[in-house]
């Protein structure tokens, strides 16, 4: 894997590549590959601040295909379960009491999507759970959307000087 995407990362940390590259980085840090897209999302909003709500509309689009891409995984990988081990049903409670807490909140734990560590897998959870595909998608938007507006406001606002390109 690491032939290919060290030189797409380095593509897509040119200056030029701008919006492009704020999509494709958003798209795959949010499956379940360990990149993080609020690096991307500052620079080049630190670049050109003007570009602000354009890269948090791509970053978003992005980061919600991920997700999407995360929750076909979990459906895929859960029908792949059920035919190869349809008898075998060991969980531990603590699994058990996870699964519980995602099937009761349902499509609306995919607001924490966006949360580092747990979302992606959140996401692909929702699929294995076969959650209903578009408000998984809805909420997931919402909360990723939330996230680079206020992640990348706080950052850009609060401590100007943080973010200042040499």
């Amino acid at each position: 894997m690491e032939v290919w995407l060290t030189p797409l990362l380095e593509t897509l940390a040119l200056p030029s590549v701008g919006l492009p590259a704020v999509f494709v980085i958003s798209l795959l840090s949010a499956t379940l590959l360990p990149l993080g897209s609020e690096p991307a999302v500052m620079a080049l909003v630190s670049l050109d601040p003007s570009l602000f709500w354009p890269t948090i509309a791509v970053a978003t689009l992005g980061n919600t295909l991920g997700g999407i891409i995360s929750w076909w995984m979990g459906r895929g990988a859960e029908e792949l379960y059920e035919r190869t081990y349809e008898k075998v049903r060991h969980r531990s409670p603590s699994e058990l009491r996870a699964l519980a807490w995602l099937k009761r909140f349902g499509p609306k734990a995919c607001l924490l999507s966006w949360l580092p560590v747990v979302g992606d897998p959140l996401c692909a959870l929702a699929g294995w759970l076969r959650l209903d595909f578009w408000p998984c998608v809805l909420y997931m938007a919402i909360g990723k959307f939330i996230r680079f507006t206020v992640y990348t406001a706080v950052l850009l606002w609060w401590f100007p000087g943080l973010l200042t390109v040499a």
